[in-house]
């Protein structure tokens, strides 16, 4: 079988903090003099059940992490290190999310927090060969009046290209706020060219994804794996190209299924849902961007084939530059067009590479 690890793809759903290696958590809190619970520096994927109770115990390990993330030095190494490790599993381009109320106590306020993250994302692009772009997302968790201040601080920062602004999205416990308060931050978004990047369609199930859908437009729903339940709403979404991201190790990690086998990734994709896998909150979930494509060939069955298109997917739902796009998309055609390592001929080509003829 190929090399997933090669497989060109883009990486639409990471968070901030939630991108942060274990170790870099450590040295950080070190650093700081925080304390933190052991269930962050275990290596463990978290798992909690898919209630109130389980949102409380992520989320307080989720802000503990947060807390760590003190100074703009700390915000740089973050994007740094988000970018060379989508970069060594095979991502052209990466779209992190960020909201940048939680660091601006650090750094002198938002402007200057967001205006750090697209700055060292741009940086991250140049030094690691991926593009890095940024969502900045609201959160249900506050008043929608701060939703609106964050849209139109994105709104000055839009473009395609790395160290820009792509998106606007809600993020946080799906059964707080009223979705429809937050509609007029979205329309501002809109209208500065901001993909609509909401979450939506995990926690809760397709009610709330039509719920969703109606007030904020999506062009990608952050998870989506629970419009599958409402056959009617998922062709709707398809129909819309309303493109799903999908991440089966959060999925799993909150509870919302037993294991990655019960993750609806084939009936999503066989009902012709654009699908980009995403690893949400690698910190929390000890899982990356490859570890869901080699979820999909093994758990899922997917073919060198299939995960191309997979692959193709991503790349299609993102926001990156047209010229962009049919590079990546090349490349993964090259990929798929290598030979299979697992074939005679594919064995035989690498026998030939390891032993070339003589003379």
């Amino acid at each position: 079988m190929r090399d997933l690890a090669k497989l060109p793809k883009a990486h639409l759903h990471l968070h901030f903090t939630g991108s942060m290696r274990v170790d870099t958590l450590r040295d950080l809190s070190a650093g700081h003099g925080v304390r933190l619970p052991g269930a962050l520096l275990d290596g463990d994927p978290l798992r909690v059940p898919a209630d109130e109770r389980g949102w409380f115990r992520f989320q307080r390990l989720y802000d503990a992490a947060r807390a760590c993330v003190r100074s703009e030095a700390d915000m740089r190494r973050l994007v740094d290190e988000a970018a060379a490790d989508d970069a060594a599993e095979g991502s052209g381009r990466l779209e992190i999310q960020v909201d940048p109320t939680s660091y601006a106590p650090f750094v002198g306020g938002i402007t200057p927090a967001v205006e750090i993250v697209l700055d060292a994302a741009k940086a991250a692009s140049a030094a690691h060969g991926v593009e890095v772009a940024v969502v900045v997302a609201a959160s249900r968790m506050r008043h929608p009046l701060d939703a609106r201040t964050l849209a139109r601080l994105a709104a000055r920062y839009a473009g395609e290209g790395a160290g820009e602004v792509v998106g606007f999205g809600l993020s946080n416990d799906e059964r707080r706020g009223d979705t429809a308060e937050f509609a007029a931050a979205f329309r501002i978004a809109r209208r500065a060219g901001l993909a609509s990047v909401p979450h939506g369609g995990e926690l809760l199930g397709p009610a709330h994804v039509r719920d969703v859908v109606d007030a904020l437009h999506p062009d990608r729903l952050g998870h989506g794996v629970r419009a599958g339940e409402d056959p009617a709403l998922l062709a709707e979404l398809v129909e819309r190209e309303v493109a799903l991201e999908v991440c089966p190790a959060s999925n799993v990690g909150l509870g919302v299924y037993a294991d990655t086998s019960q993750v609806p990734l084939r009936p999503l994709v066989d009902a012709g849902a654009r699908v980009a896998l995403g690893a949400d909150d690698p910190l929390l979930f000890s899982s990356r961007l490859l570890d869901q494509y080699v979820a999909a060939r093994e758990v899922h069955g997917f073919t060198d084939a299939e995960l191309a298109d997979l692959a193709r997917s991503s790349v299609r739902a993102s926001r990156a530059s047209d010229a962009t796009r049919r590079r990546m998309l090349a490349d993964v055609d090259a990929w798929l067009a290598a030979p299979d390592p697992g074939t005679s001929s594919g064995a035989a080509a690498l026998s030939s590479a390891s032993h070339p003829p003589a003379g």
